[in-house]
């Protein structure tokens, strides 16, 4: 949920040529909704110590993760407001339900958990404000991109690593270098989303009703 300029925070970065269409049945949507429909299978699998199929679903939810984009800026017609909504809002469910169950199962600590949460919530608190300027959310940035593709890059070897062996070892020292590293860019982030907050402020008067801007995620 960052934005990706100033431009684009107050709604001038982007011409009519380049805003998405209105069509629901597009290869990144239906990815999309493909992993939605994984999350309860990894929850299934991660609690019948499947780990394996556990880790698999995850490698295989961060992939698609990663190729709707692409194929959603880089295919003709791919595009869609659908999924401008639906990709992000299954990122933050994977970025709350995983964690949280890895969590449960031991894998994680819940500190780790409470500081994402934290940084979304605190986000989520900006939206009021967003709205009563015209604004639904920011865009997206890269940074934000990343630091989400480095945390779900980093929780399949953490849960990988649980094995009791010598590559386990190595796997999890690997798999906390992703978290560590996503979790400094999350974070950072989430200051570059307050600042342009501040500029949203700064820059548009309050507004009774209309909606501006394109939502993004983190």
């Amino acid at each position: 949920m960052e934005p990706s300029s100033a431009s684009d925070a107050t709604g001038e970065g982007r011409s009519a040529g380049n805003r998405p269409g209105d069509r629901i049945v597009t290869i990144p949507n239906a990815l999309s909704v493909l992993r939605l429909l994984l999350v309860p299978v990894f929850l299934y699998l991660l609690f019948t110590d499947a780990i394996g199929w556990a880790v698999a679903v995850l490698m295989f939810s961060g992939f698609s993760d990663w190729a709707d984009g692409k194929i959603a800026r880089l295919v003709a017609d791919q595009s869609s407001r659908l999924g401008e909504l639906l990709d992000p809002a299954v990122d933050r469910i994977y970025m709350l339900v995983t964690p949280v169950a890895l969590a449960a199962a031991g894998v994680v600590p819940w500190w780790f958990v409470a500081v994402l949460i934290g940084r979304d919530l605190l986000l989520a608190a900006t939206l009021p404000v967003l709205r009563s300027r015209g604004l639904t959310a920011l865009p997206v940035t890269y940074l934000g991109k990343a630091a989400t593709f480095a945390l779900m890059s980093g929780l399949p070897f953490v849960l990988l690593g649980q094995f009791d062996a010598l590559w386990g070892r190595v796997i999890l020292a690997i798999g906390w270098a992703f978290l560590i590293w996503g979790m400094a860019l999350y974070l950072w982030s989430a200051v570059l989303y307050l600042a342009q907050v501040g500029l949203v402020i700064k820059r548009l008067p309050r507004t009774a009703a209309g909606s501006r801007g394109t939502p993004g995620n983190g």
